[in-house]
């Protein structure tokens, strides 16, 4: 993932933990208002929530969607997909990214 914000904006903390040539695991760390950055995702990805919360998600075209994640329940995405994702709780919001090189 590759981040590209406003200085006003805060980000989220990316901590790599694993890179190998085959996968890379990362966790992310968001503070209340914190964002990711609009990036694509290069990989397949796996996602494990360590809080449960609500995540706002801006897509390409600028449209507006809300996951609820769980803590613990991991979800997948293909390769591709496009977004900026914005902590919209009042609390820190963390989850680890497992993305799958081939």
């Amino acid at each position: 993932m590759t981040n590209a914000r406003s200085a006003a904006t805060a980000l989220a903390v990316p901590t790599v933990q694993v890179n190998t040539d085959y996968v890379k695991v990362t966790e992310w760390r968001f503070a209340p208002g914190a964002a990711t950055g609009y990036h694509r995702h290069a990989y397949d990805y796996v996602v494990v929530p360590m809080t449960t919360g609500r995540l706002k998600l801006v897509g390409p075209d600028g449209a507006e969607t809300f996951g609820e994640l769980k803590s613990e329940i991991a979800y997948t995405r293909r390769a591709g997909v496009e977004h900026d994702v914005i902590n919209t709780n009042p609390f820190e919001f963390a989850f680890v990214e497992v993305e799958i090189k081939r």
